[in-house]
């Protein structure tokens, strides 16, 4: 008889890293295919992604209350694997409705849920985020003091001390600005390298700040992690405690980011005008240098995540070719 497929998980699935996940994991092989299922927010599931990654069964979750999550137990039951990607994630708008960041950001409801079962051992991976960092050094380390400057940095180690103090089997990574190319069901939010593209292929000049640095990091990569670490835990059976920066292995600032779209495309450098980010109000306080140092990552899991001039050419390959 063949071995029941392992039950995968991808909580807010329906959003940018849960839909590029879902397609990881469906374009397993053999021995490591999945049984997949995802969580969302919306009315109904985006018929392009359950298509796209048949058979998939779809979920409507409440994260803030818990609704939903009796229903997957039933129909899919205990997964083996949890990938929580869902998030209030834009900085200002966590500043402006701090309880609704925390009620989202906080997965309690997801925690509770996975504890009812007797066999409480599934692995949860948990995306958290850089701004956990204070951001006035460069290069942090997963054992720095974890110091964030903003609503949203506070709602992810809020997050990250709760999973930590009530689960046994996790996996916490911090990851940095998430770029590539568009979902199967396009999200609405903007993309950073497609906005960039487009705004200098329009010939606007367009201001990028040159004092605030980050490791962007390729979905792809992200993508890998998450399944390296799947697949670690299947394999070995052995819990894990883990928490790793997952960025790119370069240190950019905006104005670095929009050099290397114009290098690539053959814009006009001239558009591209460097500011302080201390000249603008973004209604929120921004850290300066959240870059983060992987060698973690890459000793534990051995993936080397692409260089961002490599994932910036991929990423508009791609968008070329859709």
């Amino acid at each position: 008889m063949a071995e029941a497929r392992k039950r995968v998980l991808v909580v807010g699935g329906s959003g940018y890293l849960g839909q590029h996940l879902l397609q990881g994991f469906s374009r397993g092989a053999g021995s490591e295919r999945y049984a997949l299922a995802f969580t969302h927010h919306r009315p109904s599931p985006p018929a392009e992604l359950v298509d796209a990654v048949s058979p998939v069964l779809p979920f409507r979750v409440d994260l803030r209350t818990g609704d939903g999550f009796d229903a997957i137990s039933t129909a899919f039951g205990q997964p083996d694997v949890v990938v929580n990607c869902a998030a209030l994630s834009v900085p200002r708008t966590c500043e402006m409705d701090p309880a609704a960041a925390m009620s989202i950001n906080l997965p309690s409801s997801l925690v509770y849920w996975l504890s009812s079962f007797k066999n409480n051992n599934s692995l949860l991976i948990h995306l958290s985020t850089d701004q956990v960092y204070e951001g006035v050094r460069s290069f942090y380390k997963e054992d720095d003091e974890a110091l964030p400057v903003n609503m949203y940095g506070k709602t992810k180690i809020a997050a990250e001390k709760h999973i930590i103090a009530n689960c046994s089997n996790y996996a916490i990574l911090r990851s940095s600005i998430i770029y590539g190319p568009q979902t199967i069901s396009p999200v609405t939010k903007s993309l950073p390298i497609q906005w960039i593209d487009s705004a200098l292929k329009q010939g606007q000049e367009v201001e990028f700040f040159h004092d605030e640095f980050r490791c962007p990091v390729y979905v792809k990569d992200v993508v890998n992690v998450i399944i390296a670490l799947s697949k670690k835990w299947i394999s070995d059976g052995k819990q894990m405690q883990l928490l790793l920066n997952v960025g790119g292995p370069n240190r950019v600032s905006r104005f670095q980011m929009a050099e290397t779209v114009a290098r690539i495309r053959g814009y006009n450098h001239s558009l591209i005008k460097s500011v302080s980010a201390s000249s603008v109000n973004r209604g929120v306080i921004s850290p300066a240098d959240i870059s983060m140092d992987i060698s973690i990552l890459i000793r534990v899991l051995g993936i080397n995540p692409c260089s961002f001039e490599d994932g910036v050419r991929s990423t508009l390959e791609i968008s070329d070719r859709s």
